[in-house]
């Protein structure tokens, strides 16, 4: 169990998919136990899936806060706004460390809308969390200090790997590496159909396009080398990687993964702003 989670209970609130996966995280990884956690959803389907793994369940939002020290917020943006005035009364700013993962919804927002001296904790997950694999960033509200930093890693280390950021990078981050999967998605598909096309059977080619992707994340990661260096390493004078990467030079490959991105960054900064 984390020391820094030791004796403190979690609500939270929203058991879809992104909080399912941190309770499952969290208890798979002994930072919480069963009995620290409460999950809080207006869904019956969702507590029973909660109920599985034998954490307690409520339709309660206030209630779970009361009983808890650290409130994750799991929900939709579109209801953000219905839950703090839900919750805000329950809410005790010198107990409570209060941690959204709602994209879009600045932390000024969260934090008008509870008790003056609320820590907030702002943190941009992706979907790879489900499988424990998952990339967030973590931004600090003005009440938030370090022990309310540490909390917040030590819940989102269960599902991967947590990074640092101001929240003016929050918008850049949600279109790297929050919606980033979808485009790894399409890329997979896209070797998937060229295996296929060259005569590979279907299931045979698409897992040989996953494991190549995680081989090669992997690599990434544990070498710590640059990018072209690795590619650099699989790429012989005249030989086939060349050739390939040839043509997604002439097709400007580079360029539109960038530009990708970057329409991402700006349609985040445009909700962000529609919600502020």
């Amino acid at each position: 169990m984390s020391d820094v989670l030791k004796g403190k209970r979690l609500a939270i609130i929203g058991a879809g998919a992104m909080g399912s996966a941190l309770m499952r995280g969290l208890l798979q990884s002994g930072a919480m136990t069963a009995d620290q956690i409460i999950a809080a959803d207006i869904d019956e389907g969702r507590l029973s899936g909660a109920a599985m793994l034998g954490v307690a369940t409520t339709k309660d939002n206030k209630w779970a806060v009361a009983q808890s020290d650290i409130v994750l917020l799991c929900v939709k943006p579109q209801v953000m706004d219905e839950v703090l005035a839900d919750i805000a009364p329950a809410t005790e700013p010198y107990r409570h460390c209060v941690i959204s993962i709602a994209a879009g919804v600045p932390i000024a927002q969260i934090e008008r809308q509870l008790p003056d001296g609320t820590p907030v904790v702002r943190v941009m997950p992706n979907t790879p969390a489900q499988v424990l694999a998952g990339a967030s960033a973590i931004a600090l509200g003005k009440h938030a200090s370090e022990p309310h930093r540490q909390i917040a890693h030590a819940i989102f280390r269960a599902v991967g790997l947590v990074v640092d950021v101001p929240e003016k990078l929050l918008d850049a981050v949600t279109a790297l590496s929050g919606s980033g999967p979808a485009y790894v998605f399409v890329f997979a598909e896209a070797l998937a159909d060229a295996g296929v096309n060259l005569g590979l059977p279907r299931d045979i080619a698409l897992k040989l396009a996953a494991q190549t992707l995680l081989g090669a994340a992997k690599m990434l990661l544990e070498t710590g080398k640059h990018p072209g260096e690795l590619k650099d390493m699989v790429t012989s004078p005249g030989g086939t990687t060349i050739a390939a990467l040839q043509v997604l030079e002439r097709c400007a490959f580079r360029g539109a993964v960038i530009d990708a991105v970057a329409a991402a960054h700006q349609r985040a900064k445009e909700l962000a702003k529609g919600s502020a």
